[in-house]
């Protein structure tokens, strides 16, 4: 490197990221979300805000494995290290083809992402993740790799240095420093060191074979076995404590032929197709899927449209009451839990916050129903693709060991919105109609984001090799699980392949049509999908793209669904079989008059005396009933249909209960002593006030259940007489938002936003960094003003060099404090001054602006070689 070359090399992060252009510090805030918030004052303070350790965990965690491999083997090597030692370390002594293709990237993206600078040959990984990422005894090295022999040999004697030199065949040194970089050349010595190893017997080569790939520390006693003296006594292994040594750095390279990892990874796994389907056969099962997730969100707010289960203390539902909706759902528990937080998601659900406190539906969920079919479904799309709340959860354990409830807190995963978009996206790139092989899915997720904390894999590796366990999915490997079965249940994958509305749902491009499409069908035809075939589809960022997702979605569903039935079919079983979805008005009375019995793609109802009394309670009468089958079916009224109608109408309101506490009023005594000779009457309390009333000891509702269970068919009156219509009175909650997702960690800048950070940062590192001609604005000793610190005149002397500066057209240095009291540097070119204000070109905002002069601190000239 020349003179020139190296004066021009950065010197520190600071300097590496003031030579950046401004897409490349976009690139880094875009990346590293957390470095604008709020917007660093200039280049500098950038810097340091990329190298705190909160700030750099987040970003290892989310590097690819290659990435993180890179990054590791950085942290092992010199520092700073050329682009041929990581090359090295990398892709080993052989040199593999795959590793060296794709080393660049993983360079060029540690660079990004500001954890490594410098030129390729002066590589630096930043202190903070060098720190993280080199080995201790503490922690050892995701490599495996131990210390080098100068960090291992820092507290032995000079002594016993010099006892291992002469034990190798070195000369003697003078003093310990130069024994150990002698030891040190020895062991980098590929020759040398493998002739020392040739020399050892056998059991002391699988010592170091047991130690080579990790961890490094092994355990001897005070008196060692021959085969282990011999390793001793050589360097080959060097004591960290007592009872324990440790193989060296240089020793372990030898070994494993010079690579860092075992086994680097420079592609990520593909994603293969389990099974491929017809795109038509994939678009109408979930189309399928999609209707029967609406009906199931509606049979679940129904359940509940007269006030639902009561909240817990703690918030959430209870054991009981999930169950007994998964019981009226006809699903299992966890699918019901499902339904119940995707209800909750999308605003259709919440507590009413009354004193004796119910979940409800809400005000929404009334808009919600008037709602298209397939803008229905896209509504509640949406909410499951950026909900951060995870229904997998429900059930399990939290930190202090409470069971978690569905609609209760601790819910919440920050990662979940993401992971189930990059599935859908994973799924994107498949052939079209393919069903992805789910382990290939969740191998590619791992090796996307591999890290979940410094410290934590190595920890979790380390406890697996003591435990000989099998390792648990992380919970990223859950919610990619969970949102396969989810996409599924919710419509927006069918057979398994991502449907079209689905593709639409997370803004991919539509499918390319090869000319020659496998075709289907079975499981064993495996596709593999490279990670090249189709690049990964952004998440929709800002409302307005969700919106247009969500509005295409729902377009290209509408197609999909089948137009609403004004018809059923009555059989003489007394049942009626709707072989469609049904038009709003005839689901909702038939589903007053009779009970589901059977759902898919024909819904069963059945009719029986209660669902025919619950439709007179409504207010209903026998005609009616009779006019509205006529009406709306496509064969004959099946008599023994009619039969019941009118003999449930016969009865029905004969007897009259109202509240006295509780009454029973029938014009025929003869019923009335038929109830109290009746066994199952002696819980009610009844005794005779007339000859036509009875009065009861229980509440009226009590009561009307008590007497239909014994068969009859009594009807609530009110204090006038009146037969009281029992209306369904729908329940609503106050009017609630849906739940806020929970975010993972600052958003992303948009574009407007990161143009003005980077443009203000770059005008405060001009500001900060401008040379300034000597004077009164200068430090004590004559040079310039300490760093960050404004500059200080008087309010004269400040007038006269602006004035000056408006004639001559020079720049000016300025310290500025606005109205809420925050200080700032800036570059000014004054225009005029007048009324106690100077308008300027200020180079911070780089347009003209107009300052009290009041709030200048002070200013100074610009140096005559200033930018």
């Amino acid at each position: 490197m020349s003179t020139e070359e190296k004066s021009a090399a950065p010197r520190s992060l600071a300097e590496a990221l003031r030579v950046r252009d401004d897409v490349s510090l976009a690139a880094l805030l875009r990346s590293r979300p957390d470095l604008v918030t709020p917007v660093p004052t200039d280049l500098t303070q950038l810097a340091t805000r990329a190298g705190t350790r909160a700030s750099v965990v987040r970003a290892l965690e989310r590097l690819d494995r290659f990435a993180l491999q890179t990054a590791q083997a950085l942290a092992v090597a010199a520092d700073p290290a050329p682009y041929e030692e990581l090359l090295g370390l990398m892709a080993g002594d052989e040199g593999d083809p795959a590793v060296t293709a794709a080393l660049p990237r993983a360079v060029a993206l540690l660079r990004e992402q500001a954890l490594v600078w410098g030129a390729d040959d002066r590589l630096r990984l930043v202190r903070t993740a060098r720190e993280l990422l080199a080995p201790s005894p503490q922690h050892p090295s995701p490599t495996g790799l131990g210390p080098t022999v100068r960090e291992a040999t820092a507290g032995m004697s000079p002594g016993r240095i010099q006892e291992i030199l002469a034990a190798v065949g070195l000369a003697s040194t003078h003093d310990s420093v130069s024994a150990v970089s002698a030891l040190g050349e020895l062991f980098a010595d590929r020759t040398r060191t493998a002739a020392l190893l040739a020399a050892l017997p056998g059991e002391s080569r699988e010592v170091l074979d047991r130690l080579v790939w990790g961890p490094p520390y092994g355990q001897v006693t005070h008196d060692p076995a021959p085969h282990l003296r011999a390793l001793l006594d050589r360097g080959l292994l060097l004591p960290t404590a007592p009872g324990t040594v440790v193989l060296p750095r240089e020793v372990a390279l030898h070994l494993r032929a010079g690579r860092a990892h075992r086994t680097p990874e420079p592609v990520p796994p593909p994603v293969e197709a389990a099974a491929t389907h017809r795109p038509q056969v994939v678009d109408a099962t979930a189309a399928g899927q999609a209707l029967a997730a609406l009906a199931t969100v509606e049979e679940l707010l129904k359940e509940w449209d007269e006030g639902g289960p009561t909240v817990l203390r703690a918030g959430g539902l209870s054991v009981r009451d999930l169950k007994r909706t998964a019981v009226a759902l006809d699903v299992p528990e966890p699918v019901a839990a499902f339904w119940v937080e995707l209800a909750y998601a999308a605003g259709l659900v919440a507590s009413d916050g009354e004193a004796d406190e119910r979940y409800a539906a809400t005000p929404a969920y009334d808009e919600w129903r008037e709602l298209p079919p397939a803008e229905r479904w896209a509504r509640l799309a949406e909410s499951w693709l950026t909900a951060t709340r995870t229904s997998g959860l429900v059930g399990g354990r939290d930190a202090k060991d409470r069971t978690l409830s569905a609609l209760g807190p601790n819910l919440d995963r920050s990662a979940a919105p993401e992971v189930r978009h990059r599935v859908l996206a994973l799924l994107a790139g498949l052939p079209e109609g393919a069903a992805p092989d789910a382990e290939s899915v969740l191998a590619r997720l791992r090796w996307e984001r591999p890290l979940r904390g410094p410290q934590r894999e190595q920890r979790e590796q380390r406890e697996q090799r003591e435990q000989g366990e099998q390792r648990e999915d992380d919970l990223r490997s859950r919610l990619a699980r969970w949102t396969l079965s989810e996409a599924e249940l919710l419509g927006v994958t069918g057979r398994g392949a991502l449907a079209a509305p689905g593709r639409a749902l997370i803004g991919a491009p539509e499918p390319a049509h090869p000319a020659a499409q496998p075709e289907p069908e079975g499981p064993g035809d495996k596709l593999p999908v490279h990670h090249h075939r189709t690049p990964p589809a952004p998440a929709p960022a800002t409302p307005a793209e969700r919106a247009a997702a969500t509005a295409a979605a729902a377009r290209l569903l509408a197609p999909l669904f089948p137009e609403p039935l004004d018809h059923v079919l009555l059989q003489a079983d007394l049942t009626a079989v709707a072989p469609g979805p049904l038009e709003r008005e005839l689901a909702d009375v038939l589903g007053v008059l009779a009970d589901v019995e059977s759902k898919g793609g024909a819904t069963v109802y059945r009719f029986t005396p209660g669902s025919v009394r619950r439709a007179l309670d409504a207010g209903r009468t026998a005609a009616d009933l009779h006019a509205f089958l006529a009406r709306h079916s496509r064969t004959p009224v099946p008599q023994p249909l009619a039969y019941l109608i009118d003999d449930v109408a016969r009865r029905h309101g004969r007897l009259r209960v109202g509240a006295a506490s509780a009454y029973v009023r029938c014009d025929d005594d003869a019923t009335l002593d038929e109830i109290l000779a009746d066994k199952r009457a002696a819980g009610l309390g009844l005794r005779r006030l007339a000859p036509t009333v009875l009065a009861a000891q229980t509440d009226p509702a009590a009561l009307l259940e008590g007497l239909r269970a014994m068969g009859f068919a009594p009807a609530a009156e009110s204090a006038a007489g009146d037969v009281l219509i029992a209306r369904a009175d729908a329940r609503r909650t106050p009017p609630r938002a849906a739940p806020e997702p929970v975010p993972d960690g600052p958003p992303v800048p948009d574009d407007t936003l990161l143009t003005a950070a980077i443009r203000a940062i770059r005008a405060g590192d001009l500001a900060s960094t401008a040379p300034r001609r000597p004077g009164h604005a200068d430090g004590a000793d004559g040079g310039p003003a300490a760093g960050g610190e404004l500059p200080r005149t008087s309010a004269a002397e400040t007038l006269a060099t602006v004035q000056a500066a408006v004639l001559t057209g020079e720049a000016l240095w300025i310290g500025y404090v606005n109205a809420e009291g925050a200080a700032s540097q800036r570059v000014i070119a004054p225009i005029r001054v007048e009324g106690g204000f100077v308008t300027a070109y200020d180079h911070t905002a780089d347009e003209v602006r107009t300052y009290p002069l009041h709030r200048i601190t002070g200013v100074a000239e610009l140096a005559d070689d200033a930018p």
